[in-house]
């Protein structure tokens, strides 16, 4: 396989727009594929990503390098220091359950369920201003705006230029795209520390001034020593970027695939109680988050492959969740189908703001179908993805929305 499929397939544009085709390649020939002229391996069945998701100790969840695309189109590595944080999604056992269990007390789950009223007023808000002007980039007026909103909420900063924060969650997955040439990878490192000295200056006010959120929470870890202020402001960084990210582009998503439907509007609108089952199809046709890395501190093997101590995993997800061998017909809208999908990961990183997403995206499209009679993409603007290797994302979505 390694002969038959350059590795600059990895990085192709036209791939990175529409990767099922390679990702089936994959499936059938290497599940488990090295990337020619690598050490970058790329995990692809829905049974292996299971497998490696279960094995933390050979494939770590530490993340020791970024990816950027080379000037022979491959993918390159640029190691980090060894002054670099691993902290939550990036931690392994036992750092990983410490710093789960400090910033996700109980009351952050009652919280999230506490906001079903706000999002409501606030996707309605969207959509009837959306509505005023039956053309509109579905993105900038809806899909972007909730989620980093909701999750600026959530977290509890204070004075939020919600504006600055949406761009530092993108910058913040760009960084983890690996489309970019080295040197615009290294200029977005550079442009992604100004959010962290604004957070770190969110984090002091919260370990003086206490609240119930996660920003407190994270600020009373700091003050018991559970965490260094280092830990802290990664961590925050990482659920901006997680939690403004994958609801934004499952919004996108689900509203594209929609759009691609008059039918399934139209079944919708008649039976809303659908609404959760779409929203899982959705998660899994266009997973938000359609790959991870994975770091490997020795020799192993998976599907009968040697990978070497030092390389770099990606874990396929959105490959995973189209895979034939575990779901019948898995590129078609079935909505009684069982909920097994791998968007939000698998084992001790499963993803903890799953039900937020969930109820935003469950909310805003209900709003959606029920003030609307129909829904379609705007001819003379086609849809337009992010590059990236991670994300799954529209760039631009412009749609035309006629009132019920």
């Amino acid at each position: 396989m390694n002969q038959e499929l350059p590795g600059t397939l990895l990085l192709d544009p036209k791939v990175i727009q529409d990767p099922y085709p390679f990702y089936r390649q994959l499936q059938s020939h290497a599940p488990v594929w090295r990337v020619p002229g690598t050490e970058v391996f790329v995990v692809s069945s829905y049974a292996l990503l299971t497998e490696a998701a279960g094995r933390v100790e050979d494939f770590s969840s530490n993340m020791l390098c970024l990816l950027y695309r080379d000037e022979r189109g491959l993918p390159s590595r640029l190691p980090f220091d060894d002054s670099s944080i691993q902290a939550l999604a990036t931690a392994d056992p036992p750092v990983h359950t410490v710093h789960k269990r400090t910033v996700f007390p109980e009351f952050v789950a009652r919280r999230m369920a506490l906001l079903e009223p706000e999002i409501v007023e606030l996707a309605t808000r969207c959509v009837e201003r959306a509505l005023d002007n039956r053309t509109v980039d579905f993105m900038a007026e809806i899909g972007n705006l909730i989620p980093i909103t909701i999750i600026s909420r959530l977290i509890g900063f204070r004075n939020s230029d919600l504006d600055r924060l949406l761009r530092a969650a993108f910058d913040s997955t760009s960084l983890v795209g690996s489309t970019l040439s080295r040197q615009q990878l290294l200029e977005l490192v550079t442009r992604s520390n100004d959010i962290g000295a604004w957070i770190a200056e969110q984090l002091a006010v919260a370990v003086s001034e206490p609240s119930e959120d996660i920003l407190s929470s994270i600020g009373s870890g700091v003050k018991t020593g559970a965490l260094s202020a280092r830990d802290g402001i990664v961590i925050l960084q990482t659920l901006l970027a997680a939690g403004g990210e994958s609801t934004t582009s499952l919004l996108g998503n689900a509203v594209r695939l929609l759009a691609d439907d008059q039918d399934l509007q139209r079944r919708l609108r008649r039976q809303p109680e659908l609404i959760p089952a779409f929203v899982e199809e959705a998660l899994r046709l266009e997973s938000p988050f359609r790959s991870m890395l994975r770091s490997v501190p020795k020799d192993t093997t998976l599907g009968g492959v040697d990978i070497p101590a030092g390389a770099t995993v990606m874990m396929f997800w959105g490959a995973g969740n189209r895979d034939p061998a575990e779901f019948e017909n898995p590129d078609e809208i079935v909505l009684d189908r069982p909920r097994r999908h791998l968007t939000f990961g698998r084992g001790i990183h499963f993803c903890v703001g799953a039900p937020l997403a969930r109820l935003e995206a469950r909310i805003v499209l209900t709003t959606l179908l029920e003030r609307t009679s129909v829904v379609v993409l705007d001819p003379d603007q086609p849809p337009e993805w992010v590059e990236s290797l991670q994300v799954r994302r529209h760039q631009r979505l412009s749609m035309q929305l006629a009132p019920r």
